[in-house]
C-alpha cells in the first residue's frame, strides 16, 4: 500500500487508516449502537493484515472503550501500527460529556489513554475539538510540552478553522489537521485545504463515506431501522430531503465503480484522496467484511471523466 509523509513528521502513513469511532459501541452520546468487541478486534487485525499502518481513535469513543479495544487488538502483534488518539472531550460518572483544554485535564486524559492503549508513547496526539475556544492556547502549549517529555511523538488538531490553526502555529508547529471531508461535506476545499498545503500541515480526513451513508449498503429502510443509540438517527444527512439526494449520489458512485469492480464507498474514499492536500483518509469498519469492502480505495484513482461526472452531479444537486 502506498504511503505519504504526514506533514512535518517522520510518519510515512498509508493512504487509508483504520478509524475506531464506531467500535466504541453504544451507550454514549455519539455511539453507533451495539457492537461486538470480537468483531472490532477482528476488523482491526484484518485492516493491518491488508497493509494499513495506522489506527485513529479517541478517548471519548465509547468513553474509553475504543482505546481499550485497540490496545487488546494490538497486544499480540509483533509489528505495531502507528497509533493516533485525541483529547479534549471528557466525561463524568453519569457518562455526561464535557470539554476541557486545561493542562491538568489533558494530562489526566493522556495518562489514561496511554494506559488503555498499553503503549509508552502515542505517535500522534490531537486536540479533538477546539472547545472551549478560550483554552486553545493553553491546550496546544500543553501538547507541545508532552512532545518535549517524549510521551507523544507528534501533535495535531482536529476540527480547527484556519484562524484557530494560526493561533496554534504561533505556539508550536502543527503536524496535522483532521477535518470532516466527503462528497456530502466538501466545504474544507475553500480555505482549509489550501492553507494546510501552504503550511505543510498534513491532512487526515474523517468520514469520507459520510458515516456509512455512501457505502452503497444504506437504504431508506435501513436508515429507518438504525439501532436506538445510533447518533446517525438524528443526522440531517440521513433524513429527508437530504437522504434521497445522497442516495441518488450513491447510485452514481455505484455506476462509476462497477467498471473497476469497486464499491460506491471505495469511489467515495478515492474522491477525497484525489485532492493533493489530503495525506490520507480515516475509514471505519465494524467487522472484517466491512474492512475488505473498502480497502481497495487505497490503490484506486478516479479518471478525469469520472471526476467530471461527479462534479456535474454536485453542481446539479447542491
Amino acid at each position: 500500500m502506498q504511503t505519504k509523509l504526514l506533514g512535518n513528521s517522520d510518519l510515512q502513513i498509508t493512504s487509508i487508516g483504520y478509524g475506531a469511532w464506531a467500535i466504541g459501541g453504544g451507550d454514549w452520546a455519539f455511539g453507533w449502537g451495539p457492537q461486538e468487541d470480537q468483531d472490532s478486534i477482528t476488523a482491526i487485525q484484518r485492516a493491518l493484515d491488508l497493509g494499513v499502518n495506522w489506527i485513529d481513535t479517541a478517548a471519548i469513543y465509547g468513553l474509553g472503550h475504543s482505546e481499550e479495544i485497540v490496545g487488546k487488538a494490538l497486544k499480540e502483534r509483533s509489528q505495531r501500527p502507528y497509533i493516533f488518539t485525541k483529547c479534549s472531550m471528557i466525561w463524568d460518572e453519569k457518562r455526561e460529556i464535557g470539554r476541557s483544554l486545561k493542562t491538568d485535564s489533558i494530562r489526566r486524559e493522556l495518562e489514561a489513554s496511554l494506559r488503555r492503549l498499553q503503549v509508552e508513547a502515542i505517535d500522534l496526539y490531537q486536540i479533538h475539538w477546539p472547545n472551549p475556544d478560550s483554552e486553545i492556547e493553553e491546550g496546544w502549549s500543553t501538547l507541545a510540552k508532552f512532545k518535549e517529555e517524549g510521551k507523544v511523538r507528534h501533535i495535531g488538531v482536529s476540527n480547527f478553522s484556519v484562524e484557530q490553526l494560526r493561533r496554534a502555529q504561533a505556539i508550536a508547529p502543527v503536524t496535522s489537521l483532521q477535518p470532516p471531508y466527503s462528497l456530502v461535506k466538501p466545504e474544507i476545499e475553500q480555505e482549509i485545504l489550501p492553507y494546510c498545503q501552504e503550511n505543510n500541515i498534513g491532512v487526515i480526513v474523517y468520514s469520507p463515506m459520510q458515516s456509512g451513508l455512501l457505502t452503497g449498503t444504506m437504504t431508506p429502510e435501513r436508515v429507518a431501522n438504525l439501532a436506538e443509540g445510533d447518533w446517525r438517527k438524528g443526522s440531517s444527512e440521513f433524513q429527508e430531503p437530504r437522504l434521497s439526494r445522497n442516495l441518488k449520489l450513491v447510485e452514481l458512485l455505484r455506476q462509476i465503480g462497477q467498471s473497476h469492480e469497486r464499491s460506491p464507498g471505495e469511489v467515495a474514499i478515492a474522491w477525497t484522496l484525489r485532492h493533493p492536500a489530503v495525506t490520507a483518509a480515516i475509514v471505519g469498519g465494524r467487522n472484517a467484511k466491512q474492512v475488505e469492502g473498502i480497502i481497495g480505495a487505497a490503490q484506486f484513482r478516479l479518471n478525469e471523466d469520472e471526476l467530471r461526472q461527479i462534479d456535474a452531479f454536485l453542481h446539479e444537486n447542491p
